[in-house]
C-alpha cells in the first residue's frame, strides 16, 4: 500500500530487514515491541488499521490543502 521496501520499513521502524522478513514470511511472530513499532510506523505512513466487522487495512485519506 505504502510502497515501502522491507529496508525503508525497517528503517522507520527501528527495527532490522531480518525482523522483517522473518514476520513476512511467517516464520516468527515478532515481540510486543517490535509488533508497536511496526504498526506505528505503517500508522505514521497513513495505514489504517480496521476492527469490527470488517478488519483489515486502508490507507487514510490525505487532505490536500485548497
Amino acid at each position: 500500500m505504502l510502497r515501502w521496501s522491507v529496508s525503508e520499513l525497517a528503517r522507520r521502524a527501528g527495527v532490522s530487514p531480518t525482523t522483517v522478513n522473518r514476520f513476512e514470511r511467517e516464520i516468527t511472530a515478532p515481540i510486543g515491541l517490535t509488533m508497536k513499532a511496526l504498526r506505528q510506523a505503517l500508522e505514521e505512513g497513513g495505514v489504517e488499521f480496521l476492527n469490527g466487522d470488517a478488519p483489515g487495512v486502508r490507507l487514510r485519506k490525505r487532505h490536500l490543502p485548497g
